[in-house]
């Protein structure tokens, strides 16, 4: 999610209770696996968008489990000592 200034190594300070939308960024769990995207959401259909080109977009197929566990509201840099 670096195009997002999310980088590895970085916290992530999630809420639960904000209702995510269209736009925000979320940690979602895709199959049992745990990812950060930017949520889109058109007429019901929803798409996670990376913010970083080397990832590929997850659109959700039939049968497919995804879930959104919560909406990103800061990222926390931590620099080397």
């Amino acid at each position: 999610m670096r195009e997002a200034g999310i980088f590895d190594g970085d916290t992530l300070v999630v809420d639960r209770a904000i209702k995510p939308h269209h736009g925000h960024i979320v940690v979602a769990v895709v199959e049992g696996e745990f990812t950060v995207k930017q949520l889109h959401d058109r007429a019901g259909r929803i798409k996670l968008k990376p913010a970083n080109p080397t990832y590929p977009e997850i659109i959700p197929r039939d049968g497919q489990t995804v879930e959104v566990w919560g909406v990103v509201t800061a990222s926390i840099k931590q620099f080397g000592v």
